[in-house]
């Protein structure tokens, strides 16, 4: 699936969310998925919250692997590791660099590097594991 069908099966599968998400590129190498961020994403002390962060990297890996593995609803998380290594700034969108490490028969690996508007480095990253589905 390329960046077009991708932001199609957001808008349908994942209304009203899907509007605050856009993937910005999808090929071989990897995936960029792009957050508007508003009021609804941020914590105490001006800062977006961790499940906001969480959130994207999440959905950034599903849709790498989907992009390579076409629109397959029960491929599901089964594990993640996340570093909080910045304070991204309220107001400013994120931007979540995926890249898949492993896609097999039953698991998928991927790294995300999720990175704030005007800095250079990143302000998370994440290891997701993804259990994909069998016989569908």
């Amino acid at each position: 699936m390329d960046a077009a069908a991708l932001n199609a099966f957001l808008a349908r599968e994942f209304a009203p969310v899907a509007k605050e998400l856009t993937v910005l590129e999808a090929d071989l190498t990897g995936l960029r998925l792009a957050l508007e961020v508003g009021p609804q994403h941020l914590r105490p002390g001006g800062t977006v919250s961790g499940p906001s962060l969480f959130g994207l990297a999440d959905i950034a890996v599903y849709l790498a692997i989907l992009s390579r593995i076409g629109p397959r609803a029960l491929a599901v998380t089964v594990n993640c590791s996340i570093d909080f290594m910045r304070k991204p700034a309220a107001g400013v969108g994120l931007v979540a660099h995926a890249k898949l490490l492993k896609l097999g028969r039953v698991l998928a690996v991927g790294d995300v590097l999720i990175y704030a508007q005007g800095l250079g480095a990143p302000v998370a990253r994440a290891s997701m594991t993804y259990s994909l589905p069998q016989g569908e």
